[in-house]
């Protein structure tokens, strides 16, 4: 009489408690190997499975999950075997450094933006308020003194000349027959980048912040990158590789890479391994949805959201003159209280001296430094100068790297298009998209690491490769590159997406609603 025995099925471990079994059990079998370093692999699901005593999911769940924590990586064989290697063990040496880092980012960006509220407002009252001070002490001697220059000061002739560059200053800022103003009855002819309705809602600190700083940054959204993946992910019927990231993000390789390896854990996906050695990722739970069926559409490449160089100042041309202007007054009253030691003792002097004409009052003598009427506002103006002409002068500079990013960003557009078409990408065409896209020819250095980071290696022999084609035009090129591992992957997706099933992405019929 032959008697069944029923089992249970096995509980299937969290990815989170197998990951913690696998570290101990793999560091543990490591460091018993002589030589070895503890937990570094590469390890395949049996290996680990076989250390640790787990079933090959539990496994290969945990194992994914070490290599988002630990910043591992993967490696396929020729026979599509996946192994998964942790260059630095079970620890985590970045964190110390990652720590600093974000600690001195959080540090400067708490300075930086108290900095910033706090030199708004200052800027804008220190200008405005000194230009005050400044003319309210010419006004006041001028009419004070009527005429008697007795201290050899010639205040009514300097304050005719404050008038007259303040005048000027307000006419060609202002006025609607000024080439630099607006006019919306004239076409709206002008040489400033922002029109007059928007200008006006612009606070007056703000553009004196804009003309010592630059503009304001606009806050970057932390998740914009990560719903650029999931919206490939879905529109690519939740089979996705590396080429699909580099597309969205303008990543490299091996940042593309890290990223999987994280979406993974946090989007319950798996690996898949083809027999050409191609992986494939695969997120069957991101497909499923309850709108329309409209297939998903992709989202936009990167080279189509280059970043551009921000403006120097981002104000109108009218604004720059009038807070340069002002500034500019400040500076030249500053130095004339320097020279002619305006101090605030000296000033009351001055007055005494312009009211009471009749009486025998002696000028004050030196009377130190002045401070306040003359080495603040020139040390500040100077600052409020420097600090615009300094970034004038590093323009050049960030005009560069802008224009090196977008010719890198034009190297992976011609790279994924020649692994898609299994073809080699020339390295004159891979030049000419590189200055089309920069403005100006690449070195050997910046296109070398733009092939390199792209996953890109010189194709010594074409003919050696039969299932890959040589590009039309290009065979008088002597460099030809090839993308092997895009090539694979941009085949293996094909298959993988005309195999996924659309039940995937459906919503079984509903069979109970609260709304009823």
């Amino acid at each position: 009489m032959g008697v069944s025995v029923s089992q249970k099925p096995p509980k299937v471990l969290a990815a989170e408690v197998a990951a913690r079994t696998l570290e101990k059990a793999l560091a543990s079998a490591s460091a018993a190997s002589p030589g070895a370093s503890a937990g570094t692999g590469p390890f395949t699901v049996a290996d680990a499975a076989t250390k640790s005593g787990l079933p090959l999911d539990d496994a290969e769940r945990g194992l994914t999950h070490l290599v988002h924590e630990y910043r591992g990586h993967l490696r396929v064989s020729d026979d599509g075997d996946l192994l998964h290697l942790f260059p630095t063990g079970f620890t985590k040496p970045w964190e110390t450094r990652d720590a600093i880092t974000s600690a001195l980012a959080a540090l400067m960006k708490g300075v930086s933006g108290a900095a910033r509220f706090l030199v708004r407002a200052w800027l804008t009252i220190a200008i405005l308020g000194y230009v005050g001070i400044f003319l309210a002490l010419l006004i006041g001697l001028t009419l004070a003194r009527q005429g008697n220059d007795r201290d050899g000061i010639p205040f009514g002739s300097i304050l005719g000349a404050v008038f007259r560059v303040l005048a000027d200053a307000l006419f060609w800022t202002f006025h609607p027959f000024s080439p630099l103003a607006i006019d919306p009855y004239y076409g709206g002819r002008t040489f400033r980048p922002t029109p007059v309705a928007e200008r006006d809602k612009v606070p007056f600190y703000e553009k004196v912040n804009r003309f010592v700083f630059g503009p304001t940054p606009p806050e970057e959204d932390a998740l914009a990158t990560e719903r650029l993946i999931l919206a490939e992910i879905r529109a690519g019927k939740g089979r996705i590789g590396v080429a699909d990231v580099m597309r969205v993000t303008g990543l490299s390789r091996f940042e593309a890479d890290q990223r999987m390896a994280r979406l993974m854990l946090d989007y319950d996906g798996d690996v898949h391994v083809t027999d050409s050695g191609a992986i494939v990722y695969r997120f069957a739970a991101i497909r499923k949805t309850a709108e329309s069926t409209t297939p998903p559409r992709p989202a936009t490449p990167a080279w189509t959201r280059a970043k551009e160089l921000a403006p120097l100042t981002g104000n109108g041309t009218g604004t720059n003159i009038l807070v340069a202007a002002l500034n500019g007054f400040n500076l030249l009253m500053a130095t004339f209280a320097l020279s002619t030691n305006l101090t605030l003792a000296r000033v009351a002097n001055l007055f005494m001296i312009a009211r009471h004409p009749d009486l025998d009052i002696a000028p004050l003598g030196y009377d130190g430094v002045p401070l306040v009427l003359g080495l603040v506002p020139l040390v500040f103006s100077l600052v409020l100068f420097a600090l615009p002409i300094g970034r004038a002068i590093l323009r050049p500079q960030q005009e560069r790297a802008v224009a090196k990013e977008k010719g890198r960003l034009a190297v992976l557009r011609e790279a994924l298009a020649h692994a898609k078409n299994r073809t080699t990408a020339a390295e004159d065409a891979l030049r000419a998209a590189y200055a089309r896209a920069a403005g100006h020819a690449p070195s050997d250095a910046d296109l070398t690491a733009a092939v390199v980071s792209f996953g890109g290696d010189v194709d010594l022999d074409a003919a050696e490769h039969p299932k890959t084609r040589v590009a039309p035009g290009v065979e008088g090129s002597p460099v030809k590159y090839r993308f092997v591992d895009l090539e694979a992957e941009a085949e293996a997706l094909e298959d993988e997406r005309a195999l996924a099933p659309e039940a995937e992405a459906k919503v079984a019929p509903i069979v109970f609603s609260s709304e009823h």
